[in-house]
């Protein structure tokens, strides 16, 4: 515009020029600041996944939303992690498949995964230790980021960079570990878990301490529940009730793994109820019957036999 106007000055032209890329600059500064101060989060959902649904996979996009709609957080990214074999769930098929079901649901995902860490062990791994595994892999990861980055030196200085390479664990204690540089794993559920740590002898209270406490949920609810007058019910959770995020489901949606296994055992149609390619997968391997859905009859829940062999220690 400058150059088409004889009358303006070079000079002036130049000043005009550099207040703009000044404002530009600052209003780019001004937009990193605020996605700077936004928490990363990663979203953790642990559970039988018995087959996994469309719910379970609305239930991340659910909680995205929410999450980042409050302007403080912005999901990078959604972990499932089905159970193992060991929880002696009854129905409970094997990990196996239902690893590769999940890994089926979400390969069009582009932020959804699958972690098989906790279908892997051979023992039934409490959820706040699965919360743990992946806050300290996030962690390490973040360790693993700032050692592969070395600080430029001035010229002369006679300490190279493999020198002043430390190991990160030593360096960083805990609350150095909960910068805002590492993402926080946060659990995600429906109102039925959050209402599970009412259920005598299923939850550890220290469990429920460290997974409201220390991590934070995220929990869908469903018409019918009532979660706001169970947290307000339970001390724990009232204690941490800034970390408890309620999501409501305006959209209802009512399907369950439960009624998609009794479907199958009726030999109902389950089509768009579960992706495709879950259903050609099930089909295929003829994996819910009268007969599946009797494995684990008689045998106590995972959690219920630890807690009677505590009490008999």
């Amino acid at each position: 515009m400058c150059l088409l106007r004889s009358s303006i000055s070079p000079s002036l032209c130049l000043v005009k020029r550099g207040v703009r890329v000044f404002r530009l600059d600052l209003q780019l500064q001004i937009l990193s600041m605020e996605n700077s101060e936004k928490t990363e989060v990663v979203l953790l959902a642990c559970g039988s996944f018995n087959p996994i649904t469309n719910m379970h996979l609305r239930l991340f996009e659910l909680a995205r939303d929410y999450m980042n709609g409050t302007g403080k957080y912005e999901v990078i990214k959604g972990i499932i992690s089905p159970v193992g074999d060991a929880y002696k769930k009854k129905g409970l098929i094997s990990a196996h498949h239902r690893v590769i079901m999940a890994e089926l649901a979400t390969r069009n995902s582009k932020w959804l995964e699958v972690d098989t860490w906790e279908s892997l062990q051979q023992d039934w791994i409490e959820t706040a230790t699965v919360l743990r595994h992946h806050q300290e892999k996030l962690e390490a990861s973040s360790c693993d980021q700032q050692q592969d980055s070395p600080v430029l030196e001035r010229p002369g200085r006679k300490r190279k960079w493999a020198e002043q390479r430390q190991d990160c664990s030593q360096k960083k204690s805990l609350e150095q570990t909960k910068t805002k540089g590492v993402p926080k794993v946060k659990l995600l559920c429906g109102a039925d878990l959050l209402e599970s740590f009412g259920v005598p002898n299923l939850w550890k209270g220290e469990d429920i301490t460290k997974i409201v406490g220390d991590y934070g949920l995220i929990c869908i609810t469903r018409a019918g529940n009532d979660a706001q007058k169970f947290i307000y019910e339970s001390d724990v959770l009232w204690k941490h009730q800034n970390n408890i995020h309620l999501v409501n489901e305006w959209i209802t949606n009512d399907i369950s793994s439960t009624k998609i296994r009794r479907a199958l055992r009726r030999g109902q149609s389950i089509r768009y109820l579960v992706p495709d390619l879950v259903q050609e997968y099930i089909e295929k391997h003829s994996l819910y019957s009268s007969e599946s859905e009797e494995r684990n009859v008689g045998v106590i829940l995972a959690p219920l036999q630890r807690k009677t062999a505590e009490a008999d220690t």
